[in-house]
């Protein structure tokens, strides 16, 4: 583990390399997490090693305000958390474009990447995530309004500790913290937002992993629709947090497909307008 200054704060992050004869040969993957609740934990403890095992390189951090990162007061537009981690990659310089796999809002944080800087991206892996639009900045300038008002009652930290667990409770105190401390709320949902012609000039292949009951259940070829090149695989019996709760089936979906991306072996879809890709895997 390592902690480097990105745009004038401290970033921790998480760097494994491949285990692999040359891992400077190797495909790298970059895990952005979510907003709020996570940090680079919902990787290293699902993902990260697995992954170095099959022959990857990992790079995990924590975004600003989060884990082990520093939490300023403002800065947490998505071009802000976008530029973050352009300088963690120009510090750890990885071998060749990487593939940006992200986890709800730090799938988010992926397309904005892409789109602001192609040359640097070989993938997008969304999981539960999806494009910074402007539908996108209503939805979650709501949600967000809506988490930090529910997050203010002693009742809702004694509900979820009464369902899920002390640990989860802790969990909500903590993004409690980081939404009420900053100005989180009202900067995120800020974009900057891509329209649709920007949404098609992301030319790179993206994976977009949905849960059959997570957040985009009643649209999800959505996601594929504004995209130039996307595949939509959906995980039956899983909500948002996919990740956790099937992590296993997200490895290896996300192992094959950067294999595969890498030996340039990849099937993906093909305009814009064609029906899109999309495998059930139960």
């Amino acid at each position: 583990m390592g902690t480097l200054i990105t745009n004038g704060i401290r970033t921790h992050y998480q760097y494994m390399p491949a285990r692999c004869a040359d891992p400077r040969a190797a495909p790298t993957v970059v895990f952005i997490h979510g907003l709020g609740t996570d940090s680079l934990a919902s990787f290293y403890l699902t993902l990260a090693s697995p992954v170095a095992a099959a022959g990857i390189n990992v790079i995990a951090y924590d975004l600003r305000g989060h884990g082990r990162s520093d939490r300023p007061l403002t800065g947490y537009a998505v071009d802000a958390f976008v530029d973050d981690l352009a300088s963690l990659l120009g510090f750890l310089d990885p071998p060749g474009p990487v593939h940006l796999v992200g986890n709800s809002f730090g799938g988010t944080l992926a397309f904005s990447y892409a789109w602001t800087r192609p040359a640097q991206v070989a993938s997008i892996v969304s999981i539960e995530a999806e494009p910074a639009t402007a539908s996108w900045s209503d939805r979650i300038g709501r949600l967000l309004r809506y988490v930090s008002d529910e997050l203010t009652k002693q009742e809702t930290f004694a509900s979820i500790e009464r369902d899920n667990g002390v640990h989860y409770a802790r969990l909500a105190r903590a993004a409690a913290s980081r939404l009420h401390e900053t100005t989180m709320v009202g900067e995120v949902p800020r974009g900057p937002v891509m329209d649709s012609d920007e949404l098609y000039s992301i030319s790179c292949p993206v994976l977009s992993i949905l849960g059959g009951e997570g957040q985009q259940k009643d649209d999800p070829y959505r996601v594929a629709g504004m995209l130039r090149n996307c595949r939509t695989v959906i995980l039956p019996g899983y909500d948002h947090s996919v990740l956790v709760d099937a992590h296993r089936k997200v490895r290896e979906l996300l192992v094959r497909w950067v294999q595969e991306t890498h030996a340039g072996t990849l099937s993906t879809r093909g305009p814009a307008d064609a029906t899109p890709v999309v495998d059930s895997v139960a």
